[in-house]
C-alpha cells in the first residue's frame, strides 16, 4: 500500500486531488493522510485526518511516519506573520522528515508562476522551466521562490526524490466569471472597480460589461491559467512517473488567455460588452512543452472551454435554485 500525505488538504487543489485519487482505480492501492490546519475535511475510510501546522516539527515528524508520497500544497498569501513559518520552517521540516524516512518515495511541490514574475515583468520569449527566479514584490512570490530553491538544494545535497509542478492561476467552477466583473467582490486581481472608480464600476455592473485588460503598452494582455482538473491530472501523473524525479514542470494551458480574444468570444456567445482597462502589467506565455514531452501530460482546457464552463456553472446553479 502507498500512503500520500497532503498538506493544505482542505484547499481547492487538495480536496480535488483527494477526490480524484480515491475514485481512480489506477490508484486503488493509495490511501491519504490529510494534514488540516484550521478547516475540516469530510471523513472517508481511506482518509486519515490529522490537525496541525507544518511549522511545528513534532507534528510534521508524526504525520510523515509511514508516508510514501507527499503532496505539498500548504502555503500562505501576503502574510508577513506566517510565510516564514510555513514556507521555510514548514518546508524544511517536511523535507528533513522525508529524507530520514525509510518508507518515503516521492515529494511533489506545487509551485506557482509567482516564482518567475507572473505578469509583473516583461518577457521577450515564452517562460520555460530554465528561467531564473524573479519574484515580484511581496512575501508570497518570495515564498514560492524559496520553496523551489530549498527543494532544488535537497536534490544537490541528498539526491532527494522530488518534483515541482509550477502552476499559474488555478480556475474552477465560476472563478473566471467572478474575475471578469466590476463588482466589489470580484475574484483575484486586478480589482477592477479600483482601476476605474466606483461610479464607472457601478455603471459597468448594471450593463453587464466585462473588463478587457490591456498591458503596459496598451495591447491586449495575455495571461496564464490552468483549470483545476488539468492540474490534478498532472499531479496524478507526477505521483508515479519515473522521469518526473528532480524535475520542474510548467503545468498550464497550451496558450495564455488573450483578454481581447476572450472579450470577443464573450460578446459573440453571451452578448456581453467589454471596456478596455489599462494596467501596468505585461503579457507572458508559460511554456508547457516539457510536461508534454516528458510526462505525456496535456491540458484539456482552452480559453473557450474555460469561459463556457464558468458561465454554464452559474446557469446550472441558478436553475437549481429556482426548482
Amino acid at each position: 500500500m502507498k500512503k500520500v500525505l497532503v498538506t493544505g488538504a482542505t484547499g481547492k487543489v487538495g480536496q480535488a486531488f483527494i477526490t480524484k485519487l480515491l475514485n481512480n482505480q489506477e490508484y486503488k492501492d493509495f490511501t491519504v493522510r490529510a494534514l488540516c490546519h484550521k478547516r475540516k475535511l469530510e471523513p472517508n475510510q481511506r482518509i486519515e485526518i490529522i490537525h496541525g501546522s507544518i511549522s511545528d516539527k513534532k507534528t510534521v515528524d508524526n504525520v510523515v511516519q509511514d508516508i510514501t508520497h507527499v503532496l505539498h500544497l500548504a502555503t500562505t498569501k501576503e502574510s508577513e506573520d506566517t510565510f516564514i513559518d510555513v514556507s521555510i520552517k514548514g518546508m524544511y521540516h517536511l523535507l528533513e522528515a522525508c529524507r530520514k524516512s525509510h518508507d518515503f518515495e516521492r515529494f511533489i511541490l506545487i509551485g506557482g508562476d509567482a516564482s518567475v514574475g507572473h505578469y509583473f515583468y516583461p518577457h521577450k520569449k515564452p517562460v520555460t522551466e530554465t528561467q531564473k527566479h524573479t519574484a515580484y514584490p511581496g512575501c508570497y512570490a518570495l515564498s514560492k521562490v524559496l520553496e523551489e530553491v530549498i527543494l532544488d538544494q535537497y536534490y544537490v545535497q541528498y539526491n532527494f526524490e522530488g518534483v515541482c509542478l509550477r502552476a499559474p492561476w488555478i480556475m474552477e467552477k465560476n472563478d473566471l466569471k467572478r474575475h471578469l466583473t466590476f463588482t466589489e467582490n470580484s475574484f483575484g486581481s486586478p480589482i477592477w472597480h479600483t482601476l476605474v472608480g466606483n461610479d464607472r464600476a457601478k455603471k459597468y455592473v448594471a450593463l453587464k460589461t466585462i473588463p478587457l485588460m490591456l498591458d503596459a503598452k496598451g495591447n491586449f494582455l495575455k495571461r496564464n491559467f490552468v483549470h483545476l482538473d488539468d492540474l490534478v491530472s498532472a499531479i496524478l501523473v507526477a505521483l508515479t512517473h519515473p522521469k518526473a524525479i528532480q524535475q520542474t514542470f510548467n503545468i498550464c494551458m497550451d496558450n495564455p488567455v488573450d483578454y481581447g480574444e476572450m472579450a470577443n468570444y464573450l460578446k459573440t456567445t453571451k452578448g456581453l460588452p467589454s471596456i478596455s482597462v489599462k494596467t501596468d502589467y505585461y503579457s507572458t506565455w508559460l511554456d508547457n512543452s516539457k510536461a508534454k514531452f516528458i510526462l505525456g501530460w496535456s491540458p484539456e482546457y482552452d480559453m473557450k472551454r474555460l469561459v463556457d464552463d464558468a458561465w454554464d456553472y452559474d446557469n446550472a446553479s441558478n436553475s437549481k435554485s429556482k426548482t
